[in-house]
């Protein structure tokens, strides 16, 4: 019998093979095998030349002062509230007359791994936590401040006294107590590379500003306590 009509044709195994490997293998109904793929992952770090520790990190700025001279490294401290350390003018500020000058000396540095930075002189406040006896503040008025400069390193710049003021190029500062202050006033060293050396000169005048009705004799007995911040910014 010829059964040609009949039968079914079937594609080439090699065609079904090539299908298979193009679509995945099929298992059962509606199951797809898929071939895994490798992963890789790469990771790095901020860190140090030596590979054992932070690369990343901030720099010091810190400034510390001495009130007392002649300076050693002893004596240096750092105070960043008001009232601060105490600058010493000496008994005779406690019994100015007309016409008298007092003197106290500051030096300021950076300290050793600081970055370098530049100084401002602000006006005089009062003193924080200091009982004075100027209720009106008409002394507080009168007092008159002058700031002379000195740049150097070691004990440089320790005199603090009239002779400190005789070249007018060191002098900056003049003016009113709480009306006188300089902005960069000094650029400081890293690393304590230098060291400025300020001398303060408070001055009752002879002939002093005064509020209205208060007379020259109403000074007497009197108090005051200014205090002085030196700002900071580094560079």
């Amino acid at each position: 019998m010829n059964m040609t009509g009949s039968r079914r044709l079937s594609a080439p195994r090699g065609t079904k093979l090539k299908a298979l490997l193009a679509g995945g293998a099929v298992l059962g109904l509606g199951t797809t095998v898929t071939l895994a793929a490798w992963t890789d992952t790469e990771w790095v770090f901020a860190g140090n030349t030596a590979g054992d520790g932070p690369g990343l990190g901030t720099s010091l700025f810190e400034v510390e002062q001495n009130v007392t001279a002649p300076y050693d490294e002893t004596g240096f401290a750092q105070s960043e509230t008001n009232p601060g350390q105490a600058m010493t003018f000496g008994l005779a500020a406690l019994d100015l007359t007309p016409g008298t000058s007092v003197y106290a000396p500051v030096a300021l540095r950076t300290v050793t791994s600081s970055i370098a930075g530049t100084l401002s002189l602000e006006p005089a406040v009062p003193a924080d936590g200091i009982t004075v006896s100027d209720t009106d503040q008409a002394l507080w008025g009168a007092l008159e401040l002058r700031v002379a400069l000195a740049v150097g390193d070691g004990t440089s710049g320790t005199v603090c006294n009239a002779t400190t003021f005789a070249d007018p190029a060191d002098v900056v500062a003049d003016g009113a107590l709480d009306g006188t202050g300089v902005d960069d006033v000094v650029s400081l060293d890293a690393d304590s590379g230098n060291t400025g050396f300020f001398c303060f000169e408070i001055t009752l005048p002879e002939a002093p500003t005064l509020p209205a009705g208060t007379a020259l004799d109403d000074l007497q007995g009197r108090s005051a306590a200014p205090a002085w911040n030196f700002s900071s910014v580094s560079s």
